[in-house]
């Protein structure tokens, strides 16, 4: 809903879209191999202030948008990002065949329902969950 409409009161109506974490990362080649290869994210677009500045950028994998940044302050390392996910084995399979070798993640039953759990390079968690 990205329309903003006048209620017969004369207020305009608050809505929340969905958030868009920032991920604090320190090695752009360590993360683009995490995200875009291994998670196979996509790569919307990067943005430097100039070719020596740190990178900020945003990648997306159907709905989820997330923000990756080299910038101090940007993130706090250890983050954990619940992502909603419909067809988690799929994706298990999927993560399994790739034979990462930093990262082997399970399927667990967690809070919600099952989940599994990926760390990335910079120990931020990511926990795709499926009711």
């Amino acid at each position: 809903m990205n329309q903003v409409s006048e209620r017969f009161d004369g207020h305009v109506p608050v809505t929340f879209h969905a958030p868009v974490p920032i991920l604090r990362i320190f090695d752009v080649d360590k993360a683009k191999e995490f995200y875009l290869d291994y998670l196979d994210f996509r790569l919307d677009w990067e943005h430097r202030f100039d070719p020596d500045a740190p990178l900020y950028a945003q990648i997306s994998s159907g709905d989820c948008v997330l923000h990756l940044s080299e910038h101090h302050g940007d993130g706090t390392p250890g983050t954990i990002v619940r992502i909603g996910t419909d067809g988690l084995d799929e994706l298990h399979r999927r993560l399994a065949a790739k034979a990462y070798k930093y990262m082997r993640p399970g399927i667990e039953d967690g809070p919600g329902g099952r989940e599994a759990c990926v760390i990335d390079p910079f120990n931020n968690r990511l926990v795709f969950c499926e009711r």
